[in-house]
């Protein structure tokens, strides 16, 4: 089984939570899939694109940070963004044990008080756009992940799955062969 779920902002990637917070399964549970992992994760705060599988060998080969898989979010920022911000979020910062770098960064739009970008990065470490941006001194109002690889979240509803067609999981898969 390999599924596409477009995650909704204030969900926690986990199979349970302490607090009691809702988990992305509980919308599998509603669906009666059987037992399922995600690949990777977003935090609770993000939204978009996420993976499961019962192919345990598969979501772990996608996860693995030597696959260089590229990630791409939309952030919204509360900043005018321009060229010299997409040039420092490439060239990366210092944080903490972490050196965290985007690998593209583009400017979507802006307004007069905030933009939206869209980020691309080949590893994840935990909440990485999120602690670089902060080390800029710039606050994430809003991310997204839009894509995995040669996945999109197209125009998936918030909340919805959809089954990966053959040929995609196929096409993922040839991103780390």
């Amino acid at each position: 089984v390999y599924l596409l779920f477009n995650k909704p902002r204030g969900l926690v990637t986990t199979t349970s939570d302490e607090k009691g917070r809702a988990t992305v399964f509980h919308c599998l549970e509603r669906k009666g899939f059987p037992f399922l992992t995600t690949v990777g994760r977003l935090d609770q705060a993000s939204e978009g694109l996420l993976l499961f599988t019962n192919d345990t060998a598969w979501a772990a080969r996608i996860a693995a940070p030597e696959t260089h898989l590229d990630k791409t979010y939309h952030v919204q920022v509360d900043c005018v963004a321009d060229e010299t911000l997409s040039r420092r979020m490439r060239d990366g910062v210092k944080c903490g044990d972490n050196f965290l770098a985007a690998k593209r960064v583009r400017v979507l739009r802006h307004g007069t008080r905030n933009s939206w970008l869209e980020v691309v990065l080949d590893q994840g470490k935990n909440r990485h756009i999120r602690r670089l941006l902060a080390a800029l001194g710039i606050n994430v109002l809003r991310l997204v992940r839009v894509a995995i690889g040669p996945l999109q979240l197209g125009s998936l509803a918030k909340g919805e799955f959809r089954p990966l067609a053959g040929q995609e999981v196929e096409l993922l898969s040839l991103q780390f062969c």
